[in-house]
């Protein structure tokens, strides 16, 4: 894409930044550092560093609003741009890329952390640079020749580990066909059915899933295929290394402008974290391995916005953090793993020592949610419960999923616990008041309020004996 974009207009010394979901992009908190490597005047490899952004603007701190119904309420977004041009940086295209064009809409500001994402970016520049002087090392040892024939020979490998799986997994059912389906919060439908054939190749055909919705849980086409090698990759047993060649005996049909091929101006933020969960639990069932997981990265974001006044102005501020819960039981494991990041997330939580010392806040209880897994031969694992008391007036908000419908149970096992989020309002003299806020929603928290995130469990695997 990127190519195609810039033409001949890409020398040495370039850097490219883009974020938008048409151009390969998954949401715009992700923003994607891409470096051309040269070699005699032509582009010879890419180097490239993708890093979530704890603030990009939009209309809510942390830029994962959960009311979002349009693309340009979520923040900052480019298709490409040269944040880098023959090695000088461009910091006044990045600065109204960040701060200037985000705020020019409706209830929109630009990101409230504008010195880190900075460095941020300086940073994913500095990891290229490294990239390309690691590739400049290994050529000069092996040849340009046999690096990149390597590099073919490891997707060659990964496509016959992937062609061999599809095989066994057709023997096995006994069928050549494949059908699973499973529902988000909002009772929309993501339906699959996998056709294998004799050779090794598979139809992924997401027919049938509902709608674009007028919501942000849209997902672009990048992460349903994100989900699909993420997912074959766990069913391979062999060790190999993640690459495009998973891949290679896999065709993709996604129906246009549904939830899984939305339009350009489409919302998207929460594709990426639920609705992306929401593919890894259809795809593992749908093979028969997995029930599903906790379905959900149980997204909090709270903060205050920048404001300006009198012509002065003072920088906002935005934290954001995505929260453990139950692994769904499976035929090869004993039991769902308790409290941890599955499928399409893998950050680390903040200590709760670094935590409330950088923000105004107290941490009560980070716990396992005992007996929230599912039932059956191989229990689904137990989620997690987070309590965050706030020690000043800010905004909150949460983005989650699996609050209607709890993760189901496979071949016979018990569904997990449906997540919970909770609201514990505090005013002085009267006695707590306990809210149910829903799976997404956006409040304005006082001191002494406490926020209370049940994590859904995942659901279980087979019939107890």
């Amino acid at each position: 894409f990127q190519l195609e974009r810039f033409s001949d207009r890409l020398h040495e010394g370039d850097v490219i930044l883009v974020n938008h979901p048409q151009a390969g992009g998954t949401h715009l908190p992700d923003i994607t550092i891409i470096s051309p490597v040269f070699r005699d005047g032509r582009v010879i490899f890419f180097v490239a560093s993708r890093g979530h952004h704890a603030d990009i603007g939009g209309i809510s701190p942390g830029s994962m609003p959960p009311t979002s119904r349009e693309l340009f309420q979520e923040g900052a977004s480019s298709m490409g741009m040269k944040i880098v041009d023959a090695g000088e940086f461009q910091e006044s295209d990045v600065r109204r890329m960040l701060l200037e064009e985000p705020a020019q809409h409706p209830g929109c500001s630009g990101t409230r952390n504008y010195r880190d994402v900075l460095s941020d970016l300086k940073a994913q520049i500095a990891a290229n640079h490294r990239g390309i002087a690691l590739l400049g090392q290994l050529c000069a040892e092996y040849s340009l020749a046999v690096v990149q024939e390597y590099m073919a020979h490891i997707q060659r490998t990964a496509e016959a580990a992937v062609r061999a799986l599809l095989k066994e997994t057709r023997a096995k059912q006994g069928a050549s066909q494949l059908v699973g389906y499973d529902f988000m919060d909002d009772g929309s439908k993501i339906n699959l059915r996998i056709d294998i054939d004799e050779d090794g190749s598979a139809l992924f055909d997401f027919a049938g899933t509902s709608p674009e919705v007028y919501a942000n849980t849209n997902a672009p086409p990048s992460v349903t295929h994100s989900a699909i090698i993420y997912c074959l990759r766990c069913m391979v047993q062999s060790d190999l290394p993640l690459n495009q060649g998973c891949l290679a005996p896999v065709k993709v049909v996604i129906p246009e402008f549904s939830l899984l091929s939305p339009s350009p101006t489409a919302a998207v933020v929460g594709g990426n974290v639920l609705t992306s969960q929401r593919l890894c639990d259809v795809i593992l069932a749908t093979f028969g391995v997995a029930a599903a997981s906790q379905g959900c990265m149980n997204n909090l974001t709270f903060g205050i916005p920048a404001i300006e006044e009198n012509g002065v102005r003072y920088e906002g501020w935005g934290y954001y953090e995505t929260i453990a819960g139950g692994h769904g039981g499976g035929r090869d494991w004993p039991r769902g793993q308790d409290g941890v990041h599955t499928n399409m997330t893998n950050t680390k939580i903040t200590d709760p020592e670094i935590l409330e010392r950088r923000y105004p806040v107290l941490l009560h209880q980070f716990s396992l949610r005992e007996g929230s897994g599912g039932s059956g031969m191989h229990p689904g694992g137990s989620g997690c419960i987070r309590d965050i008391e706030f020690l000043e007036a800010m905004s909150v908000s949460l983005l989650t999923e699996r609050r209607a419908f709890p993760p189901p149970g496979l071949n016979g096992g018990g569904n997990g616990a449906c997540g919970l989020n909770l609201w514990k309002r505090c005013r002085s003299g009267k006695t707590a008041q306990l809210l149910n806020i829903g799976g997404k929603n956006s409040v304005f928290v006082q001191p002494g309020d406490h926020i209370v995130i049940m994590t859904p469990g995942g659901g279980g695997y087979g019939r107890s004996e």
